[in-house]
């Protein structure tokens, strides 16, 4: 059984600056695709902050462009983003996201969320 297992999260000012990790564990073979961050807030949908891919390529919600950087480390299956200049809005819980496909079969997990307040 896969599990993602973020950490990271906290309370900071605007302006300041967070930094998440998320591994993947119980893992017999690496994470061969998609890794990222997503956000929710309360009565909304989940929306994707960035996202990378095995071979480094990444995709980036345009709100948070030039201020995170997601990165990963395939060895470690584990994925990070590094968050500056942080604003009031980027109060959310963030989940980690992975997916692997195993003899053409595409498994997606989730991780469990970790809260990251900005204060003004």
């Amino acid at each position: 059984q896969v599990q993602l297992v973020e950490s990271g999260g906290g309370l900071v000012q605007a302006g300041g600056s967070l930094r998440l990790s998320c591994a993947a564990s119980g893992v017999i073979l690496s994470i061969n695709g998609m890794m990222g961050w997503y956000r929710q807030n309360p009565g909304k949908e989940r929306e994707l902050v960035a996202v990378i891919t095995s071979g480094g390529r990444t995709n980036y919600a345009d709100s948070v462009k030039g201020r995170f950087t997601i990165s990963r480390d395939n060895a470690k299956n584990t994925v990070y983003l590094q968050m500056n200049s942080l604003k009031p809005e980027d109060t959310a819980v963030y989940y980690c996201y992975a997916d692997t496909t195993w003899r053409t079969i595409k498994y997606d997990y989730w991780g469990q969320g970790t809260q990251v307040t900005v204060s003004s």
